[in-house]
């Protein structure tokens, strides 16, 4: 199939390259338009009980809290009393648009004392934007956030809805420089490691390409679907790194069989039997691998895992269409513009022929050190705490988070440590008082300021603040102990609040992970056993991919929940996001059969060939290491420019990706997994007679002869020391 893809690309090369770049193009511009409908939520489980307690509240007694929190502060000598300041600030409140506003409750237009602070220096103003919408609260807060201000007195603006806008202001801006910076660095490697500008352009104009189409499928799904804001920072950084590593490999390959003799034509066409049937293959267990984060409820998790699928499998197709097409255009001119250091395209470097031999002579001494290496990276894992997103996620110095912080200080009651527990009655009628009481008397024994904030029909609404961190594990157990209280017959208990969010979507995620594991683990065990038909293979894939998964987490965990190295990545150490550390677990897993692939195809593809099994992994190592570890190098570049990101997650992901490629790239790539297969010998292509034959009628495989002759090396190991 491959082979014929490859001829027919070759002889409609105009037609497919003309066809692709409309397409990308006009797709993109329209996609642009993504970019006003991004979204900050979807962190929380839908369908969980503090999501529910959010709607009985909202039903009931009303929406509280705000979306837009406005924080004066009176000048020195003078308090938020004076009828001089409260005048100025209700004039500049009552001014706000109604057709962005939709409620405005402060201190000065209600006395409320619980809206100024206890040395009337601070007062507090919360703002109901008029849209229910989230993108649409984001455009109506834009249009007020320059009329909040008040001459002569401090002005610091926070609440959930400015967050957003701050994240995805400065997720967006961390995109454009992101580009910016890795495109130029990318191009300059890519002339460095094929030693000529033509075949370094054709990586980056794949990647380009694959970008605009993501953004077309994000925007076509954002007429039906919240778009998380992160979900285009990982459509651009999976669209741009993989398109360029799939143009490396597929370039490489075309080039070599070029460097063998072979016309343009019989190049095209073996080039997609072999490099662009891996490309299909990869980005398939890749896409299985995103796929696997639908599972969970959480709308953040399923957003990005749309845009993740929808840029690998775009930079696969422009990779199978655009590129061999170009290729066919181009034949030998593919190395025009060449540097004077520039090597044959089938030359094998000497220190990869030297290293696989070295591992090939002692493969236990690096079988044993650096398996022990890798859990001792992932150690610090085991004492992970999880947390949720919240103001930290901007820097310190940022003027919202600084708000949010100023707030918090000055009015306890408004932070995140607020739980809201809703007794409502089941048979229509107003839960007795006296039943009220003792919940009151009860939630105190638990946690401390137990007050009604409302009540309504068949709803009451108690406040109750939360011991320690809202993040900690003691406002956990108050959750929890708030939730098994004993409530009336025909009432319904239950807890709503930051913390109850959290414990609740955390549980969700952990509740649905084995889902997720077997989607991956089974995925990967079956397509890798189409593609080499061994029993091995698979298996050992799997297993080196979580070493490499598990030593990220530990750096990641020792780093950004324990604080070692922060103050130089200018992040506040704090627990982890489970949802990020999925998404993680999704791309460093999917990244490592994607090497995993790469390296066993020239492996296979030598042992088909007749070579014994040390000659075979020699001869894949030696054949794929270079690129590899070119590849590698180029996706740490790009997630690398992430990593400058301002915003935690988006550094996380980034410093994240950094870790896991050059652990994967060089140490298990490069020297375990050829020393585990030197290790199982041949029993590395062993599987069941019926399997066997099962994978010969229905494997991944190409039915013509894409490759040369069987090659004349002897099939007798060698011995193990």
């Amino acid at each position: 199939m491959f082979a014929s893809w490859g001829a027919l690309a070759h002889r409609r090369r105009w037609v497919v390259i003309i066809a692709v770049v409309l397409l990308t193009v006009i797709g993109g511009a329209w996609g642009a338009g993504v970019f006003g409908k991004l979204t900050q939520g979807g962190y929380d489980d839908p369908g969980s009980q503090a999501a529910h307690v959010d709607k009985v509240i909202e039903d009931s007694i009303g929406k509280q809290g705000g979306d837009v929190v406005v924080l004066y502060t009176a000048p020195d000598g003078r308090t938020v009393d004076d009828p001089q300041l409260a005048q100025k600030i209700n004039d500049r409140l009552s001014a706000l648009p109604g057709s962005d506003v939709g409620k405005v409750v402060s201190y000065w237009n209600t006395h409320v004392p619980q809206l100024a602070d206890a040395t009337k220096q601070h007062g507090l103003a919360t703002i109901t934007l008029a849209s229910t919408n989230q993108s649409e609260q984001i455009t109506q807060y834009a249009a007020i956030a320059d009329k909040l201000a008040v001459d002569g007195v401090q002005t610091q603006v926070g609440g959930l809805i400015p967050l957003q806008k701050a994240i995805t202001d400065r997720s967006m801006s961390d995109v454009e420089l992101a580009e910016l910076i890795s495109l130029p660095v990318v191009l300059a490697l890519l002339v460095i490691i094929f030693g000529s500008a033509v075949a370094a352009l054709l990586p980056v104009l794949v990647g380009g390409l694959s970008i605009l189409g993501a953004l077309a499928v994000l925007r076509l799904m954002s007429l039906g679907l919240d778009v998380n804001t992160f979900a285009v920072n990982v459509a651009s950084l999976l669209g741009l790194g993989l398109a360029i590593d799939y143009g490396l490999f597929t370039v490489g390959r075309f080039r070599e069989e070029l460097a063998a003799g072979r016309g343009t034509a019989e190049a095209v066409r073996r080039t997609v039997a072999t490099a662009g049937r891996t490309v299909a293959f990869s980005a398939t267990l890749l896409v299985i691998a995103l796929a696997g984060l639908m599972v969970f409820p959480l709308d953040f998790l399923k957003s990005v895992a749309y845009g993740g699928m929808s840029a690998v499998a775009i930079a696969a197709l422009v990779s199978l269409t655009l590129l061999p097409a170009l290729l066919g255009v181009l034949g030998k001119n593919v190395d025009r513009l060449a540097v004077p250091w520039r090597r044959s395209a089938d030359s094998e470097p000497g220190w990869l022929n030297k290293l696989a031999g070295t591992v090939m002579k002692r493969p236990t001494l690096f079988v044993l050190p650096i398996v022990a290496v890798l859990l001792v990276l992932g150690s610090p894992f085991l004492n992970v705490k999880f947390g949720a997103a919240d103001e930290k996620q901007l820097p310190p110095s940022d003027s919202g988070r600084q708000a949010i912080e100023s707030i918090n200080s000055a009015f306890p009651s408004t932070s995140n440590s607020i739980a809201q527990v809703v007794l409502r009655s089941t048979n229509g009628a107003a839960p007795d008082q006296a039943a009220v009481g003792k919940l009151v008397t009860d939630a105190g024994g638990i946690a401390s300021d137990v007050h009604p904030v409302g009540a309504k029909g068949d709803v009451v609404v108690l406040s109750v603040k939360l011991p320690g961190d809202p993040l900690s594990d003691q406002a956990r157990d108050a959750v929890t102990s708030l939730r098994a209280l004993p409530h009336p017959a025909n009432t319904e208990l239950m807890v709503g609040g930051f913390t109850a969010k959290l414990a609740d979507s955390t549980q969700a995620i952990f509740d649905r992970l084995p889902w997720m594991i077997a989607i991956l683990v089974g995925a990967t065990l079956l397509l890798m056993f189409l593609a080499f038909g061994s029993v091995l293979l698979p298996i050992k894939a799997v297993v080196m991919s979580a070493l490499s998964l598990s030593a990220t987490f530990g750096v990641l965990t020792f780093v950004f929940q324990e604080g070692h190295g922060a103050g130089w990545l200018n992040v506040t150490p704090a627990p982890m996001q489970i949802g990020v550390m999925v998404l993680i677990g999704a791309l460093v897993f999917g990244l490592s059969t994607d090497y995993e692939t790469f390296l066993l195809s020239r492996m296979v593809e030598a042992r088909n060939k007749g070579m014994s099994t040390p000659d075979a992994v020699r001869t894949g190592l030696v054949r794929t290491g270079r690129m590899i570890s070119a590849a590698a190098l180029l996706l740490i570049v790009v997630t690398g420019a992430f990593g400058l990101s301002e915003i935690v997650t988006m550094r996380f992901i980034g410093i994240g990706m950094i870790v896991a490629l050059v652990l994967d790239a060089t140490v298990v790539r490069m020297l375990l997994v050829p020393a585990v297969l030197r290790l199982f010998g041949d029993a590395s292509w062993w599987a069941p007679g019926p399997l066997r034959r099962f994978q010969e009628r229905v494997g991944i495989k190409e039915s013509e002869d894409a490759e040369d002759e069987p090659a004349s090396h002897s099939r007798e190991p060698e011995p193990v020391h």
